[in-house]
């Protein structure tokens, strides 16, 4: 993944690049209509929230009634938003911040959470807080991710996945306790709120769900939607097989078809959330927006021989990287323009080439190493900045390392200033 050693067995062979790309990155490609890879912009993503009501029915609410709710409840007080990215095996990055900042000193208390794909497994945890930290690292350090990958052989020609489902749900399973979901019911009382982000591959909707409103309806109904929401934000379409959620309503019970939605959206801050109390006491009161991206924001080159694999590659990440900094910049600019402020960490450039299949114990404590250590020593974050407020020329980095921490790294910079 990121320390150059090969990637574990049954990573994926030239034909899986080739095929991630034509799922993540393109325009032409045949098989994104049929799993519901759509091409969306960031502003028309996340305008609904769903909620489990006491009766076990899903209700889709008005993301400004949810925000509203959030931001009356810390009035006068600062709220503080926490967006954690997909990313594989890079999640470890993310995991290995969250865990920094609290050794720092500096980690806020974030009253809304959200994660998709990895960002999604990190997003609890992150929600829980530093007394979760040690299970954060056990989930994260590859330990236990070994056997994650385990190919389908001829299966894989057939059906929906190239690996089969069951080590990944085994896993979610075994870190989604029923203390874990407790805890985070409890936190959901305080009014506190965990959303992940799914794709419903029947229509192509990105559909955002209220973890802390699942978790306190209780019961293992309810757990058990917690997991599969969970399973299904991380289920990347063409490498894990989606998920099936049950679905109740006034009418006949039925089922949907969820997966991962970082193609489509790499993280999320929901507009209604970035706004700030109209007439705010003192700065301190102000919404506060963090987003950790678990990859670079641009791929160095690398030299080799251009080969399928290298080819489809550079193809998937550059489609990835244009989705991600647009919506960098939409999140930037809906800030922006309303009143509340944006500091955000990616994988340095200068970092390892990350592999997001490659979940060897050692690269991924690497990488969870070098987020602690960052976030431990306040070089986590980059704050955006208007064009008007920086000077680009003074944006030099004196300071010498091996890899520079995220807030050293001069590629991160620019997309701040520019």
């Amino acid at each position: 993944m990121m320390t150059g050693k090969s990637p574990q067995r049954g990573a994926p062979s030239a034909a899986l690049v080739i095929l991630l790309a034509c799922l993540f990155a393109l325009q032409g490609c045949a098989g994104i209509a049929a799993l519901g890879l759509r091409p969306q912009t960031p502003s028309n993503l996340t305008t609904t929230i769903r909620t489990l009501e006491p009766d076990h029915r899903f209700s889709d609410l008005p993301a400004t009634t949810v925000a509203e709710r959030v931001r009356a409840k810390y009035s006068g007080e600062p709220l503080n938003i926490l967006a954690l990215s997909g990313g594989g095996a890079a999640g470890a990055f993310g995991a290995g911040a969250v865990a920094g900042l609290t050794r720092s000193g500096l980690r806020p208390d974030f009253a809304v959470v959200t994660g998709v794909s990895a960002g999604a497994l990190v997003a609890p945890y992150a929600f829980l807080g530093s007394s979760w930290d040690s299970r954060l690292l056990d989930a994260f350090s590859g330990r236990t991710t070994g056997n994650l990958l385990q190919p389908r052989g001829l299966g894989a020609i057939f059906g929906s996945s190239f690996y089969r489902g069951a080590p990944l749900r085994q896993l979610i399973e075994s870190y989604a306790t029923g203390d874990m979901i407790q805890a985070v019911a409890r936190e959901a009382d305080r009014g506190r709120l965990l959303l992940v982000a799914t794709n419903d591959v029947a229509t192509g909707k990105v559909v955002v769900w209220d973890l802390g409103a699942i978790a306190r309806n209780g019961g293992s109904s309810a757990q058990q939607l917690f997991r599969d929401v969970l399973l299904a934000s991380a289920s990347v379409p063409g490498i894990f097989p989606p998920a099936t959620i049950h679905v109740r309503n006034d009418e006949a019970p039925y089922d949907e078809i969820h997966a991962d939605a970082a193609a489509s959206l790499p993280f999320f801050v929901p507009s209604a959330f970035a706004q700030t109390s109209p007439a705010p006491t003192d700065s301190g009161s102000r919404t506060a927006v963090y987003v950790i991206i678990d990859r670079p924001l641009a791929e160095t080159a690398r030299a080799g021989r251009i080969a399928a694999q290298t080819s489809g590659s550079r193809t998937l990440l550059a489609g990835v990287s244009h989705q991600l900094l647009t919506t960098l910049e939409f999140v930037a600019t809906t800030t922006q323009l309303h009143g509340a402020t944006l500091q955000y960490s990616a994988i340095s450039s200068q970092y390892p080439h990350v592999n997001p299949l490659d979940f060897h114990t050692d690269t991924m404590q690497a990488l969870f190493g070098y987020a602690y250590e960052c976030a431990q020593q306040g070089r986590l974050w980059t704050a955006f900045q208007r064009s008007d407020e920086s000077n680009r020329s003074e944006r030099i980095i004196t300071e010498v390392r091996k890899v520079p921490c995220p807030a050293d790294d001069a590629v991160i910079g620019y997309v701040a200033s520019r």
